[in-house]
């Protein structure tokens, strides 16, 4: 992809210059100045502005929109994202935050295609909404990477793979932990009544999520769902809404954050109504994602368990990159490698973790 893009910048600049000799000295090149484009965007910018120019000093250049920066996660997964495609591995990386906002991701894409970047990669905000700006992405002749959330689009060959969670797997995984933790307390035969603090409505995390843990919930006919309701993937959302609850119900057993900062929020609100929560409290708080700061809250006693999101994608998206630059084939779907850490495992696992 990369080499055919060079053949064609060397061809129009052959013709550029035989059409300037023609001319006659009179004639000023602009060849090399700034022609007054510029990248706007949601958000913040980093690396090159001219995939043009990277291209020629040797570097693939790699355009990545990001959501934006909701949680620790997602700061993480940033961070793998800018210390992956750095000039000392061969890359140059114009990043761009969305900010929450699909809108600006799809303005940061056509904004890549315009400096005809050699890759994009996409965190999506939400997974519908992609297939007009990937089709010109497509007709560019630039392959799309999918990091994170999925996209739902009419036509798959509109990205070229997709690296990230096993969302539904998570789900999954919430429901086997706490079945398992209640039989481990003489609680499995109770009424367990359960409220969900969900991710951005319509992002493959929320999606998956949601709906791995009510399909094994079914299993268990004492367990209720007395309400779900969307925290934003945000801290400040997540004690909001987790206030309300308090306020709506009094029989509140188990918590599902479906991120750790919604998690933290939730512990603030029930701290702050006289509640307790963790291993030795009234409410049991299951979230997801495994940051540093979740280990930090389970060794502090506020939170059970959370089920692993490994954000470092970075080094897999290269690794997809290089097969491409040397012609090789890629799987459509990749997933990361993903644990569940409860909290009595917490202080011993802390210090090996890389997030």
């Amino acid at each position: 992809m990369k080499s055919f893009k060079r053949l064609v910048a060397l061809l129009a600049v052959i013709m550029l210059v035989i059409s300037l000799a023609a001319c006659g000295n009179g004639t000023k090149s602009t060849v090399g100045q700034d022609t007054g484009g510029s990248k706007e965007s949601g958000g913040e910018a980093s690396g090159t502005t001219d995939g043009a120019d990277a291209a020629g000093d040797g570097l693939v250049v790699v355009g990545f929109s990001q959501v934006g920066a909701e949680s620790d996660w997602r700061t993480a997964n940033t961070e793998s994202m800018k210390a992956t495609f750095v000039e000392g591995n061969g890359y140059q990386l114009i990043f761009d935050d969305a900010q929450q906002k699909q809108e600006n991701q799809i303005k940061a894409v056509r904004n890549f295609i315009q400096q005809d970047v050699d890759y994009i990669v996409i965190a999506p905000v939400t997974e519908t909404g992609w297939d007009t700006v990937l089709q010109e992405a497509k007709e560019a002749g630039i392959p799309v990477i999918i990091v994170d959330r999925m996209i739902d689009v009419s036509d798959d060959s509109l990205f070229t793979a997709w690296v990230g969670s096993n969302f539904l797997q998570e789900g999954y995984n919430a429901v086997e932990w706490l079945a398992d933790y209640l039989e481990s307390k003489g609680r499995a035969d109770e009424q367990i009544n359960i409220v969900t603090l969900q991710g951005t409505i319509g992002s493959s995390a929320q999606i998956g999520r949601t709906d791995g843990f009510a399909e094994k919930m079914a299993a268990y006919p004492n367990w209720t769902m007395l309400e779900k309701q969307t925290g934003e993937f945000t801290q400040s959302r997540g004690q909001e809404v987790m206030e309300s609850f308090l306020k709506s119900y009094d029989d509140i057993d188990v918590v599902i954050a479906e991120n750790d900062n919604m998690a933290f929020g939730a512990i603030d609100a029930i701290k702050a109504a006289g509640k307790t929560c963790g291993p030795d409290g009234d409410i049991i708080i299951v979230s997801f994602d495994a940051v540093a700061a979740a280990f930090d809250a389970m060794i502090a006693g506020d939170m059970n368990v959370s089920i692993e999101c490994n954000p470092l994608h970075g080094p897999r998206v290269a690794e997809i990159i290089q097969k491409l630059e040397a012609g090789e084939t890629v799987d459509k779907l990749q997933y990361v490698d993903e644990g569940v850490f409860p909290a009595e495992t917490a202080a011993e696992i802390k210090p090996t973790r890389a997030y």
